[in-house]
């Protein structure tokens, strides 16, 4: 694992330019440093040692030094790309999935990246062409960041290497920060400082002769149902979870795994005891008097079952601080509040060990998520008369909200207040902290008149994907296209990689991914149980108090922080003289929502949290460096 950086182009600068850029990413990897400078070319690394800990330097060169590779991840399958290719003639100096990458590259091509099982980020400068190849894995386990204007593409795993590179500037992108308020991260394509762009998952891009190419290789699967009863259905994804799971301890390090006493890490930590994983450690955060979001007795129970080396932390915050080494850790503004404790159990996790595996992925590829049977039910719902539904969903919109962890107010409120939309902007909406009519009342009109960009267009491509017009099918592909890259797996890398630690996600793994979505919907979300089919595959080893627990959610108690802990900053962040100073926002309508949540009236947690985040974001990155401006 590491962090990568580099350029093309004459005005690239020397080498004092590239060890900022790479000093900035010490935390990605802090075993080990390597550079290449070429004249127009630079490319560095700093690197994380866990598979060929002694020769798997960085950068790598070709025999005949015309290509040179650096690379950020993991090549699951390096051992048998590596087969393959001495058979076909090439020979090896070193034990490293790094070196099978460029080797694979020099016999395949680009095309490579269509034989790599992984997580993975790399930039290959080709001498003999003069060209760069830019590559990125199929969920987007691993970022890329890149900056191109005027024949200059600069690149590295973060921004604030890139915001390290002369060239690059601050300024903040409308486009970005529209989807940010929306659904609390930013889109795909581009981050929150304009002209600073993401190479989108399963992508890669080709810069030559100053012109910069994008190419998608892997898209989600159309559905397909699989052939076999439900007997050979369970049996298919016993063994492809497991799988996904032996491929994850390809380490020459021990490893460990993030426990919740949820399924989804129950099922990791029941596999890896499958395939013999000798000393096991597990690690978990509980959050103290709040019963509602603690997992721990349940994580600990998990442990004791499968006789594993326990270590959880009890999360009583400073919460404030957390919150500032979340922003530090993303370099963009980020609203996911399980940041917070994911960034605890990072730090708790890297004391003890370099790498660890987490549940990240399950609800989205086996249905775990109570919405999906919102999905349903509304579907259901929208066939009843308006004029029968309109008692109920006046009801519903009046019950009371609650700070627990099952807000079924909350709930109750946006399923009545979507019952009038078709799909996919019904599920949409569920998704997103501020919809439509709350945004346009929410900007300032200067603001609102920048505010033109279609938000939704990603979700709406990847639903138009769905099976047989499955409207639950389209719910996951909506999540596995957005949600899961742009969100879960940037919040499991960053906040994984701030505390120099790996973190690999087997339910993100393509080829479950791909095995999931050719299973009908309504094998896997049956009735009203959640991840049905998930449970009765490893039904003979997860005990019941597991399989049939409520499903509870890796989340902090944010609505009760924001009254107690966070309170202070809440009124700071979110003071109306200083929100008038910004310019962004109208006062009124944030000092109605603050005054709503600390009243207990309305919960609004995830929406102040985004203004609360985006405040404290523009404080750590314009603020510092003097004036600012919104393009």
């Amino acid at each position: 694992m590491c962090g990568i950086a580099g350029w093309v182009g004459a005005r690239g600068g020397g080498r004092d330019v590239l060890d900022a850029m790479l000093r900035a990413l010490e935390h990605r990897g802090p075993d080990d440093t390597g550079r290449s400078l070429d004249g127009e070319m630079a490319l560095g690394m700093t690197r994380l040692s866990i598979i060929d800990l002694v020769t798997g330097r960085q950068p790598m060169t070709t025999d005949d030094g015309t290509a040179t590779l650096v690379f950020n991840g993991e090549i699951y399958n390096f051992r048998a790309l590596r087969d393959e290719l001495m058979r076909s003639g090439h020979r090896f100096a070193t034990r490293s999935d790094t070196e099978v990458l460029l080797r694979a590259w020099e016999a395949w091509g680009d095309a490579c990246v269509e034989r790599l099982h992984g997580m993975f980020a790399f930039a290959l400068w080709d001498g003999r062409r003069r060209r760069l190849l830019l590559a990125r894995d199929r969920v987007g386990k691993k970022p890329l960041y890149y900056w191109h204007h005027d024949g200059l593409l600069v690149f590295a795993s973060e921004p604030k290497a890139l915001l390290r590179h002369p060239a690059v500037g601050r300024t903040l992108d409308a486009v970005a920060l529209e989807h940010y308020a929306a659904f609390g991260y930013t889109p795909a394509a581009r981050s929150i400082f304009e002209g600073i762009a993401k190479l989108p998952p399963a992508h890669v891009a080709t810069l030559a002769a100053g012109a910069l190419t994008l190419r998608r290789y892997w898209a989600l699967p159309p559905g397909a149902a699989p052939d076999g009863s439900d007997r050979d259905v369970t049996a298919r994804v016993r063994a492809a979870v497991l799988d996904a799971v032996r491929a994850r301890l390809e380490a020459d390090v021990p490893l460990g795994v993030f426990l919740s006493g949820g399924v989804d890490s129950s099922v990791i930590v029941a596999c890896m005891r499958e395939l013999n994983v000798g000393r096991l450690a597990t690690f978990s955060v509980g959050f103290g008097a709040d019963p509602s979001h603690d997992e721990l007795p349940y994580a600990r129970a998990v442990a004791r079952h499968f006789d594993t080396e326990h270590h959880d932390e009890v999360l009583e915050p400073k919460i404030a601080d957390l919150a500032t080494a979340v922003v530090r850790a993303c370099d963009e503004p980020f609203a996911d509040s399980s940041a917070i404790a994911t960034l605890v159990v990072a730090e708790a996790t890297a004391r003890h060990l370099k790498v660890a595996l987490s549940g990240i992925g399950g609800d989205e590829t086996f249905g775990g998520y109570p919405r999906y049977l919102g999905v349903r039910v509304s579907e259901a719902w929208a066939r009843v008369p308006r004029l029968l539904r309109a008692v109920p969903e006046a009801l519903a919109r009046r019950l009371p909200e609650a700070a627990t962890s099952r807000n079924v107010g909350d709930w109750a409120r946006r399923f009545a207040d979507g019952a009038a939309r078709a799909m996919p902007e019904r599920y949409i909406g569920w998704t997103r902290f501020f919809d439509a009519p709350a945004l346009a009342a929410l900007a300032t009109p200067a603001l609102g008149h920048v505010f033109r960009g279609d938000v939704e267009a990603a979700h709406r491509a990847a639903w138009a994907t769905r099976a047989d017009g499955d409207a639950v099918d389209g719910a996951w592909r909506i999540d596995l296209a957005t949600y899961v890259p742009d969100d879960l797996l940037t919040m499991a890398d960053r906040m994984s990689m701030a505390r120099s630690l790996e973190l690999r996600a087997p339910f993100c793994d393509h080829r479950l991914i791909e095995l999931s979505l050719s299973i009908p919907a309504s094998t896997k979300l049956a009735g009203l149980s959640l991840k049905p089919l998930l449970k009765r595959a490893f039904a003979d080893v997860l005990p019941p108090w597991v399989r049939y627990r409520r499903k509870h959610g890796f989340m902090i108690p944010l609505n009760r922080w924001l009254r107690t802990d966070l309170r202070h900053v809440v009124e700071d962040a979110l003071a109306p003289d200083r929100v008038r100073a910004r310019g962004l926002w109208r006062p009124d309508v944030v000092a109605r929502l603050v005054r709503e949540q600390l009243d207990g009236v309305r919960t609004h947690g995830d929406r102040l949290w985004t203004l609360v985040m985006l405040e404290l974001w523009m404080r750590e990155y314009l603020d510092a460096r003097g004036t600012w401006r919104l393009t």
